[in-house]
């Protein structure tokens, strides 16, 4: 049973992304570290004994009749206590409800629901997404009718992009809306991949529905974003007619069987006195895209937590596993009969590769909701310079969390059932459970190949390449503080270090002059190998700093222990991602006809 890591998340935040001197700087006002504490213990104390319970249930799928969506067995209720709780609006706006809290501990506390249940936890995660755009872009009449109750988890929010023929590619988005006269529109159209796009947690759904007017123009800039709801709200706030809008069907899926993925259907008659989806507009005509970015940007965090939760949860499964399940002897094992499997090297090996990519994902997430929070708290306070340094830090490590966590999520979710062998590939130690739902977190909310496209042709080039330039300069003075430490229980920490970052100075300097160059394909061809050459040394970085940091506490040993074992046999591989990188392109370009028929 998955047991939150209260200690390793609140190290994380206080020790390596930064929480702890913001909190003695003042920049969250009176949040303290004792509340911080507090927040993320009950936080634990919830994902680990009441939504971990009832994740299994999950497994039985989300069946529709009726156009009614029916949650698994426990999860309405799960649901309805989670709410009561306040954590839905732990960053909500403190005018509509909310608690105005830092996104660094949204993170922390969305690991611990995604690793108690990732299906379930996926409601949550769009409804905070759809009230991050209604509060940066809605109209004040908008915010008044739904915020508070959005923010509160009374309702839920759901985000509408993707049609049968338009995917990751917005350009060929075809769902239209109608002008009223009034204010209001007409939506008609169909959306597919609608997560919790029906359900029955909440007794409104709000959707935010990305539609093209009349006279738009094409492509991505005749764009517009809407608020529909499933039911019209009438001025005192009770809720009224249904609208033209509903679910067709829900897809049979690889993994997350508990999250309802729906067909939506708006403006076919079937609800409403005249056909037609109603629906209001949010920001400006022909800008949806900018506002649903709003809305994607911090869900594209969250997904990235999603991969450290799954690879966390699958650690925390193997290890109880490899403790418990006996087989051979190991070297040196002097107990009766055979050994546990966990005093085998190779086993050992496996649980440390998912213990550093656990804590090295958290990281590099946390890191980024850090930026994030810099960047509104700059914003606040009018420094334009701070807010645009720690604008271009949030851009920078975004596509790095969202992609490389989940990527990693993959990895040791399958890594967690080879430790179980046979047993991992039987339901009933839910080791393939996790790997099924980690498999969707690389596609949805940008594929980690767009993800890597965004990060070389429009991150890296920021300020002129300045602001990488700056960040990997500050991973060196981190790599530089092991050096000087001269620890032997680094051991060669500080040259695998330096290495790994030598690699990704050349890689970037490769990319900046590709780009500079004009020379696009060769640029796009390295793109995926250098994101995950960024994040993985990045990450063990991150891991030094924290095996540096000084806490008094006992804790210290395991972290430069940890540390260590990454940079001495995980790191290697950056010198072969760079090589993919800079000497690469013209062999992958080059054997496209080997593609061909």
């Amino acid at each position: 049973m998955y047991r939150a890591p209260v200690e390793d998340i609140a190290f994380t935040l206080k020790h390596v992304a930064g929480l702890r001197e913001a909190l003695e700087a003042g920049t969250f006002g009176d949040l303290t570290e004792d509340l911080v504490d507090a927040i993320v213990t009950e936080a634990g104390r919830f994902a680990s004994e009441e939504i971990a319970p009832l994740a299994a249930n999950g497994e039985s799928g989300t069946p529709l009749e009726d156009g009614q969506v029916t949650t698994p067995d426990g999860w309405r209720d799960l649901y309805k206590s989670w709410i009561d709780g306040g954590w839905n609006g732990l960053t909500g706006t403190p005018d509509f409800g909310g608690q105005g809290l830092p996104v660094m501990l949204s993170a922390a506390v969305n690991e611990m629901w995604n690793a108690s249940s990732m299906a379930f936890s996926l409601c949550s995660l769009l409804t905070m997404g759809a009230v991050e755009a209604v509060e940066k872009h809605g109209s004040d009449a908008l915010k008044a009718r739904y915020l508070a109750k959005m923010i509160s988890g009374e309702w839920t929010g759901t985000m509408n992009l993707t049609e049968p023929q338009a995917g990751s590619d917005l350009n060929a988005l075809k769902t239209r809306a109608e002008p009223r006269g009034d204010g209001s529109y007409r939506i008609f159209g169909q959306k597919i991949f609608i997560t919790y796009g029906e359900h029955d947690f909440a007794d409104n759904i709000l959707h935010l529905v990305l539609a093209r007017l009349p006279d738009a123009p094409a492509g991505t800039r005749g764009i517009s974003l809407f608020l529909v709801p499933k039911f019209l709200v009438n001025e005192d706030g009770s809720l009224g007619r249904r609208n033209d809008v509903f679910c067709n069907g829900v897809e049979h899926k690889l993994g997350i069987h508990g999250s309802p993925t729906c067909t939506m259907i708006y403006g076919d008659g079937k609800f409403g006195e005249t056909p037609g989806a109603v629906g209001w507009l949010i920001g400006d005509e022909n800008r949806g895209l900018a506002c649903m970015f709003t809305m994607m940007n911090n869900a594209r965090l969250i997904v990235g937590i999603q991969g450290v939760a799954t690879t966390d949860a699958a650690y925390q499964k193997a290890l109880a596993y490899a403790n418990e399940r006996t087989q051979g002897r190991a070297p040196g094992w002097t107990g009766e009969g055979m050994s546990p499997i966990i005093e085998h090297p190779d086993i050992q090996r496996n649980l440390l590769t998912m213990k550093a990519m656990a804590q090295a994902c958290r990281s590099i997430a946390y890191c980024c909701a850090h930026a994030i929070d810099m960047t509104d708290r700059a914003e606040a306070d009018g420094d334009a310079e701070a807010a645009r340094h720690w604008r271009e830090r949030a851009n920078l490590l975004t596509p790095i969390a969202k992609a490389f966590s989940t990527d990693i999520g993959v990895d040791m979710a399958s890594i967690g059932v080879q430790v179980h062998g046979g047993m991992g590939f039987i339901e009933e130690t839910g080791a393939a459970s996790l790997l099924r739902d980690a498999r969707i977190a690389p596609i949805y909310e940008g594929t980690n190949g767009i993800q890597a496209i965004d990060l070389v042709t429009r991150k890296l080039p920021q300020s002129g390449g300045e602001h990488v330039a700056g960040y990997l300069r500050e991973l060196k003075e981190i790599a530089a503080r092991v050096a000087e430490r001269n620890a032997p229980d680094f051991g060669t920490t500080a040259e695998r270090l330096e290495a790994a970052l030598a690699d990704l100075q050349e890689a970037t300097d490769w990319q900046l002059q590709a780009l500079a160059n004009g020379d696009i394909d060769q640029a796009l061809a390295g793109a995926t190998p250098y994101q995950r050459l960024f994040g993985l040394t990045a990450g063990a970085v991150y891991l030094a700093k924290g095996a540096l940091a000084e806490t008094g506490d006992d804790m210290d040993e395991g972290r430069i222990a940890l540390c260590r074992f990454c940079a001495e046999n995980l790191l290697g591989e950056t010198s072969v991602l760079r090589d993919a990188v800079t000497q690469g392109a013209a062999s992958l370009l080059g054997a496209r006809k080997a593609l061909a028929g």
